[in-house]
């Protein structure tokens, strides 16, 4: 009786481990991608064609001007730094991944789908007419979707895809928490709606996900996982503390929008600020954990031989 050298047993788990990275997974990243174009009309269509979207997203920006002072002043110099500061990191990371490991093609795919989401988003609002009137007092110029969240979300999925999986999960979090936390800022600021951002994350996911799933498809090789929380990066903690912040926004909107419901005879004076701040912080987050799931599920464990 013969056995296999140890060698072709690695070579043969190792073009297993090649040929399964991404493999079966496009149909999820397709109805994914949908799904975002999907949500992107709806959002477009209830927030700015229809005068209870309008006025929902309307009066969390008026609401807005009542957080003043500190928090308004620092989110203002964080908004002036926010162009640099996401096209530092992603550079920075992306340049050291792909110059450390070698991910020429991951890395160029990440790239060109960033500025893909940045182009179709001033291309976007540029295309779209200016708001139609609906009965509420607004500016009619488009705002939607917002440059600056397209930047900082996009430049945060830039260097979610060129990551190895065990660190993945520690670059959602990251990564989702900078993109909501710029999206934020422009609601403080009074420079977009809640509904701009929301669409921002949207255009966002629309063409990082199949970007994402080509970069599985062409770096096979390292697209792979010894398995969940294997390492501190990949622990099941960054999973749920996106889910926690997902859930607690959830809490709040509830509770802002039933002290302003019909019978309950309260004026709102931020309800709708918090309303829309939650509506923020769900997309980003809700998109954080899909995200973390289905490249995690994509890259698939390392199987023993």
């Amino acid at each position: 009786m013969t056995f296999p050298k140890t060698s072709r047993l690695s070579a043969t788990h190792g073009s297993a481990t090649r040929r399964w990275a991404g493999a079966g997974m496009g149909i999820l990243f397709v109805l994914a991608t949908l799904a975002c174009m999907a949500a992107f009309i709806a959002t477009y269509y209830f927030f700015v064609r229809t005068t209870t979207g309008q006025y929902i997203d309307e009066s969390a920006l008026v609401e807005a001007a009542t957080i003043n002072g500190p928090t308004e002043r620092a989110t203002t110099q964080f908004l002036d730094w926010l162009p640099v500061i996401s096209v530092a990191i992603a550079a920075v990371v992306v340049l050291f991944v792909t110059i450390m490991r070698r991910r020429w093609k991951s890395a160029g795919i990440a790239v060109v789908a960033c500025v893909a989401a940045n182009l179709a988003t001033q291309l976007l609002k540029d295309w779209f007419p200016n708001r139609p009137f609906r009965g509420v007092q607004t500016i009619e110029l488009n705002s939607l979707p917002s440059g600056h969240t397209t930047l900082a979300a996009s430049a945060a999925a830039a260097v979610f895809l060129v990551v190895s999986p065990r660190w993945r999960p520690l670059a959602g979090f990251l990564g989702g928490t900078f993109a909501v936390a710029a999206g934020v800022s422009t609601l403080i600021n009074q420079w977009h709606r809640p509904a701009d951002v929301v669409a921002a994350f949207l255009v966002v996911g629309a063409v990082m996900l199949p970007a994402g799933w080509l970069v599985l498809r062409t770096g096979k090789r390292w697209n792979v996982q010894d398995g969940r929380g294997d390492h501190w990066a990949s622990s099941r903690l960054w999973l749920s503390l996106s889910t926690l912040a997902g859930v607690a926004a959830a809490a709040v909107a509830v509770y802002s929008l039933i002290g302003i419901a019909s019978g309950f005879g309260q004026e709102s004076t931020t309800n709708y600020f918090w309303a829309g701040v939650s509506l923020i912080v769900i997309t980003g987050y809700l998109a954080t954990v899909a995200a973390t799931w289905l490249f995690g599920v994509s890259a698939r464990r390392r199987q023993s031989p």
